[in-house]
C-alpha cells in the first residue's frame, strides 16, 4: 500500500463513527432509490470514482434504469426525475458545492415542498455522509476504484 493509502489509518474510532452515520442514514426511512441517486450525484460532483462505481452498482440492484443513471448529471434537463428527486438533487448539489455557491432560499424551498421537516433533516445528513465518504476515499486513494462488489 502506498504512503498515501496508509497515512490516514490511525483513528479507527473516527471511521467507525462514519460507518454508524451510514447505518442511521440507511435506516432513515428515505427511499432506497433516492439514497442511491443522492450518493451518486454528490460523488459525481466530487469526482469520487470508487463511490460512483459503488452507487451505480447498488442503484442498478435497486432497479434503477441505465437511462436515469446516464442522465443524472443533467437531471434538470430531463423529464426522468420526480419532483421529490429534483428537490433532493438540488439540495445535494447546493450542499456539496456550498463553498462555491452557498445555499439559496429557492433550493431550501424546493426541497421543503416535497419533504417533511423530518425527511429534510435526514436528507441533509445523507448528503453530509456521502460527502464525508467521498473526501475520505479521494484523500486516502482507498478503496481502489472499481473494486466494489455489491453484497449478496
Amino acid at each position: 500500500m502506498s504512503e498515501r493509502g496508509t497515512a490516514f489509518r490511525f483513528w479507527p474510532e473516527g471511521y467507525a463513527t462514519l460507518q454508524r452515520l451510514n447505518g442511521l442514514v440507511e435506516q432513515s426511512g428515505l427511499e432506497r432509490e433516492l439514497l442511491e441517486l443522492v450518493k451518486m450525484r454528490a460523488s459525481q460532483i466530487n469526482g469520487c470514482a470508487y463511490c460512483i462505481d459503488m452507487h451505480s452498482k447498488d442503484a442498478r440492484i435497486q432497479g434503477e434504469t441505465e437511462q436515469r443513471l446516464y442522465a443524472l448529471s443533467a437531471w434538470r434537463e430531463t423529464p426522468f426525475f420526480t419532483e421529490r428527486e429534483r428537490g433532493a438533487l438540488g439540495l445535494t448539489e447546493a450542499v456539496t458545492l456550498i463553498a462555491q455557491t452557498g445555499i439559496t432560499e429557492k433550493v431550501i424551498e424546493d426541497a421543503s415542498s416535497v419533504f417533511s421537516p423530518e425527511e429534510l433533516t435526514r436528507l441533509l445528513y445523507l448528503i453530509i455522509e456521502i460527502n464525508a465518504w467521498n473526501r475520505l476515499a479521494i484523500t486516502t486513494a482507498s478503496p481502489e476504484p472499481g473494486s466494489y462488489t455489491p453484497p449478496g
